[in-house]
């Protein structure tokens, strides 16, 4: 299965924000875009470097794919099925991306980060509507019932990422039991509910070309 294996620290700091990507050390002083909150490389430290138009279109893409961890092909195939439903292109680009079964198993806190999520699904840990899935690109509809195995409710890092979930609070689009490791997918999120920092836009801007 390819997947991206840049340093994690590393891809916050060249998009100069923290994307969350992993776990716990991001809500702790010691992320390193507290410590290092300039671009990583020997010119990183410079000072007014200005993007051109495309460059600012492809760095928002770049730090879409890193958030949600998909890779370039994939992130095409999303966008073209964004492109293809009714209404606004970004808004949907967001909502299917949010609708990811790995996205939606790190909201509910089934793993601390994405890529712990995503494996958490890979290893047969998640049930869907009470049936096993394995495949963390899985689209979820409203109303779906996602819950953690009962071999996987019993491992620590399991109840160590619910317990930090649930002290940071589920967006309102779950509805989550933490207790039970288990909840529903109630609807697809509003883009007033996704973070401000995402200008999907500009991602709209760079497929239009």
């Amino acid at each position: 299965m390819a997947r991206n294996l840049d340093p994690k620290c590393r891809q916050c700091r060249r998009e100069g924000e923290k994307l969350f990507l992993k776990a716990e050390k991001c809500f702790t002083d010691k992320c390193a875009i507290e410590r290092r909150s300039y671009a990583p490389g020997q010119h990183g430290q410079k000072s007014g470097q200005r993007l051109s138009g495309y460059g600012q279109q492809l760095r928002e893409k770049q730090k879409i794919r890193r958030i949600y961890g998909v890779l370039e092909g994939q992130f095409r195939r999303v966008y073209a099925e964004a492109d293809r439903r009714k209404g606004q292109t970004g808004e949907n680009l967001l909502q299917l991306l949010e609708g990811r079964l790995d996205t939606v198993a790190y909201r509910m806190g089934f793993g601390g980060s994405r890529a712990e999520a995503r494996q958490v699904v890979r290893h047969n840990c998640v049930l869907v509507n009470g049936q096993r899935v394995n495949i963390p690109s899985y689209t979820l509809r409203p109303g779906d019932v996602v819950q953690l195995t009962e071999a996987a409710r019993a491992h620590l890092r399991s109840k160590a990422a619910l317990e930090a979930a649930a002290g940071r609070g589920f967006p309102e689009w779950l509805d989550v039991d933490a207790k039970a490791a288990k909840g529903v997918f109630k609807a697809y999120p509003q883009r007033a509910e996704l973070p401000s920092t995402i200008n999907e836009s500009l991602v709209v801007e760079l497929y239009s070309r």
